[in-house]
């Protein structure tokens, strides 16, 4: 039922009540059909679900395969490596997100906790939850609403409905009869849940509870949505999905190789297969060390702590991430869709500019704080301040200067603030001039007058301000440089003209009068015209420049307001978002194909509801955008849910709209969205610098292997030497690129596509072309080594393996730490730029010479290397790098 196109008499009807409020039987009656006011709570994480979901993925698949292999096979040492690895990543994630969870987990809850109620004919004090469908509540200024309610009756009833429709003005209630087709922020007989009363009494009939509510359907449309893979996690399943088929398909080659040599194929077609087993046994175990040397271990941990490095950074930047990949995530975003309220703007009302003398003021300073000064052409004397005076004194709202808090409408605390910028002390004013009487505003006058006992000279004076049109129908006379004159047709046209000028620039504009009062005599008429002042709630300080640099950054913002299109062009131009304006209702009544088209050049959003910000958000995802969705108000929490990544505000944001997000901005700054943006994009590129190191390297190593069976060479490398390279080489060095600087260039470049693979085109030529040249380098000097140590082969066959041995494991070992800065020079890093790397190259070298030259080499199978040895090591690295960076040069110079 549509309650707000419903007479009061016809809503109680519905609900069986009257006056005298409901009675204690149809209270339990109806709390057994309705239940408790209350939404959903969203069920706690389970910490071992948790836990075991960071095993979700293909690559950790292919690597639990690896260890179950290496168990069966009796390589107790890369089990336990491989698991311990598995392991660390495991808790590391684990810890990272349970943190986030529990920082900001809270039930979704009412914002009122007592409400005023009339049950029996008496009014009773009681918990916000027990109440029900057809409860009479009473309402006054500071109250938040419990439930949603159709009003029975009103006395200067505002409310403030920015946590739902993102107005950032107060509206006024009224009990009349509406239009059914009426848009949610525009009904005005009704009051929601979660709001706030700023102004006024009321009574009203409850018609909906809990998840029933308007706050009630936010909260059960992100119910429904299903959790989406980040990017970031759909790229890692596909690249892990491409490293398990190569890997399988080198292991299978090798494998079937070894049985070609071996000659053991009659033994399998003669149905022998125990034989066969065991007689391939030595094949199998060297197919599933490769297999183990070609996956890349360290990547999930890697890229597990790459986040977690993001998540710290950001933190600092008062930036809260509840789901690691999240943060890669906003390095491919490609559009912004920001809310206005609260997000772009301060959510502050801020009086910018006054009218009086016929010349125009410009104030200084922003939201709630008193920092500030007036600015004018003409010095104004200290008897045109009662424009200011006037603001102060026919006001009811407070001001906390200290916390720039305050309590009552916002429209109200900025002529408090405005006060305070004019040089009056406004808590010397209200303790010197006494309220005698008033007349309250309402939305049929438009308008408020006080009675003010004046100290100066003990007269009483009636103060008014109120809508610009309807005080100057009150007026016959207007203020000018402390003299009053009589206003004729010719002044009253200049007075509409800079009104209509303050309007067009989305500027909320009052205008202020007085007069002396006598008693008896009505308070609103005969008035004198003092000036106006004209509003605004402001930008934040530092959007502006914020937007400047998305734009840089090749990112798109898009503003979705429930304000008026007028406010949110207005402030569009202020920050530079250009681009059409369009209103909610008007898009949405437009074919798919039709909204496509518009959200090509439309970059403004007004009068935007819920479901109409979430076919926004699935119309940019449709088009292959990676969106972010920014906000405050629970009506911004669909959409929140629905974007790529949802970013909530902190303090101003609500319990809902923060539960749904994926990032909390702790001050609320939409700044730091930027620098989100760009910690992002500097840990895709880590994690892409790691990706093309640790695969040119362990594909290197595969094609090593493969190529010297191919050629019936010994084997260059045991599997404990490949265990002992993967153990380096996706140990620290990769660890350190975790922490890598970010190229400078990082926020001048547009974004990384979401279709492109983690990898990349460019990058996986990178990798195979440099694999091919690592693999050529390496062989060779296995080859000049195999000549060298030829004699020896012939005298000790076994010392002449350890030898040539040796030489290739060492020579990988150097050409891959080398291979490190061919990797960070395509990113103008200096070597020394990352001190975390230098340190993990030095510590690897020492840890391979370690195992040539102690006892430990009776575990790796090496003997000590040769001063001629070295030479030939260095000189195959130098080439490898070399040619690495020739390739480099011309894959920039070409583009490739």
């Amino acid at each position: 039922m549509s309650f707000h196109s419903q007479t009061v008499e016809e809503v109680l009807n519905f609900f069986h009540v009257n006056s005298n409020g409901l009675n204690e039987i149809q209270v339990q009656e109806r709390k057994n059909a309705y239940g408790l006011n209350e939404l959903e709570k969203q069920k706690k994480t389970n910490p071992i679900l948790l836990f075991l979901s960071q095993f979700k993925s293909f690559i950790i698949y292919i690597l639990l395969f690896a260890v179950a292999i290496s168990f069966l096979s009796g390589e107790t040492t890369d089990t336990i490596v491989i698991l311990a690895i598995l392991l660390f990543n495991a808790v590391f994630g684990f810890a990272q997100e349970y943190k986030a969870e529990k920082s900001i987990e809270a039930l979704k809850k009412l914002t009122a906790l007592k409400s005023r109620v009339i049950r029996d004919n008496k009014i009773t004090l009681v918990d916000a939850k027990e109440l029900v469908p057809g409860d009479i509540i009473l309402l006054e200024e500071g109250d938040k609403v419990p439930a949603d309610s159709r009003l029975i009756e009103t006395s200067n009833l505002e409310s403030l409905e920015s946590v739902l429709t993102g107005e950032s003005s107060t509206v006024s209630k009224l009990p009349d009869v509406l239009n059914e087709l009426t848009p949610l922020a525009e009904r005005k007989n009704t009051v929601f849940s979660g709001t706030i009363i700023t102004r006024g009494r009321g009574k009203a009939v409850i018609t909906s509870i809990g998840m029933k509510t308007e706050i009630g359907k936010i909260a059960y449309m992100i119910s429904q949505m299903k959790e989406e893979q980040t990017p970031l996690q759909k790229k890692l399943e596909s690249t892990g999905r491409f490293i398990g088929l190569i890997t399988i398909l080198l292991c299978l080659i090798i494998f079937i190789i070894g049985i070609y040599k071996e000659n053991l194929l009659p033994l399998l077609l003669s149905g022998d297969f125990l034989q066969f087993i065991l007689s391939a046994k030595s094949w199998f175990l060297t197919a599933v060390s490769l297999a183990v040397a070609a996956v890349p271990e360290g990547l999930p941990a890697i890229v597990t702590i790459a986040l977690a490095v993001g998540t710290i950074r950001m933190a600092k930047n008062n930036a809260l991430i509840r789901k690691l990949p999240s943060v890669e995530t906003l390095g491919e975003t490609t559009v912004i869709c920001s809310d206005k309220t609260g997000t772009l703007t301060k959510n502050e009302m801020t009086v910018k500019k006054a009218f009086i003398n016929f010349q125009e003021i410009s104030l200084s300073g922003e939201g709630y704080s008193t920092k500030g000064e007036l600015k004018s052409q003409k010095r104004l004397s200290s008897k045109d301040l009662i424009l200011f005076k006037i603001g102060a004194l026919c006001n009811d709202a407070s001001l906390d200067t200290e916390k720039s808090e305050i309590t009552g409408d916002p429209t109200e605390a900025a002529l408090l603030v405005s006060a305070e910028k004019s040089g009056i002390n406004r808590k010397d004013l209200h303790q010197k001039y006494k309220r005698l009487n008033e007349d309250p505003f309402d939305s049929i006058r438009k308008m408020m007058s006080v009675v003010i006992l004046a100290p100066e000279d003990k007269k009483n004076y009636v103060y008014t301000k109120g809508a610009p049109e309807k005080v100057l129908e009150k007026c016959n006379r207007f203020y000018q440089n402390g003299k009053i004159k009589k206003l004729d047709r010719k002044i009253l046209s200049r007075i509409h003209e800079k009104n209509k000028e303050f309007a067009s620039s989305a500027l909320r504009v009052l205008a202020f009068a007085y007069k002396p009062y006598k008693k008896k005599e009505k308070l609103e008429n005969n008035l004198i015209f003092v000036g106006l002042q004209a509003m605004i709630d402001p930008p934040r300080e530092e959007v502006k420049e914020a937007i400047q640099l998305c734009k840089q950054a090749g990112v798109r913002v898009i503003m979705i307001t429930g304000d008026n299109i007028y406010t949110a062009k207005a402030i569009a131009e202020d920050i530079e978002i250009l681009g059409n304006a369009i209103l909610g209702n008007e898009f949405v009544k437009l074919s798919e194909a039709e909204q496509q088209k518009i959200l090509e050049t439309t970059n403004i959003f007004a009068r935007v509801e819920p479901i109409h910000k979430m076919q926004i958000v699935d119309i940019l995802k449709k088009k292959g955008e990676i969106v972010a969705m920014t906000g405050d108000g629970v009506n911004d929490a669909p959409a929140i849910k629905k974007a790529d990544i949802g970013i909530a505000m902190g303090i101003k944001g609500t319990d809902v709209t923060r539960e749904s997000s994926d990032m909390v901005l702790a001050d609320d700054n939409f700044a730091s969205i930027v620098k989100a943006v760009k910690e992002g994009r500097g840990i895709h590129e880590n994690i892409s610098k790691f990706i093309n190191y640790l695969l040119s390297c362990n594909i290197a190593e595969v094609l090593i292997i493969l190529f010297a069976i191919l050629l019936s060479w010994p084997l260059p490398l045991t599997a404990v030497m490949l265990l002992w390279i993967n153990l380096l080489t996706d140990g620290l060095p990769a660890l350190a690129l975790s922490v890598d600087p970010y190229s400078q260039n990082i926020m001048a470049r547009p974004p990384e596509s979401a279709k492109n693979s983690i990898m990349g085109k460019k990058v996986t030529s990178q990798i195979l072309t440099v694999s091919i040249i690592i693999t050529t380098g390496i062989l060779i000097l296995f080859y000049f080594s195999m000549q060298k140590y030829s004699a020896l082969a012939i005298q000790e066959n076994q010392l002449y393996k350890m030898k040539i041995q040796t030489i290739a494991f060492t020579s990988i070992i150097l050409t891959e730490m080398v291979r490190l800065h061919t990797v960070r020079s395509q990113y103008k890093l200096g070597i020394f730029s990352n001190k975390y790397l230098v340190f993990a190259v030095l510590l690897s070298v020492v840890l391979q010479i370690s195992v040539i030259y102690t006892p430990l080499n009776k575990f790796f199978n090496t003997t000590p290397l040769s001063l001629s040895d070295w030479k030939l090591i260095l000189i195959a690295s130098l080439i490898v790098f070399l040619v690495s960076m020739i390739y480099n040069k011309l894959s920039n110079l070409f583009g490739k």
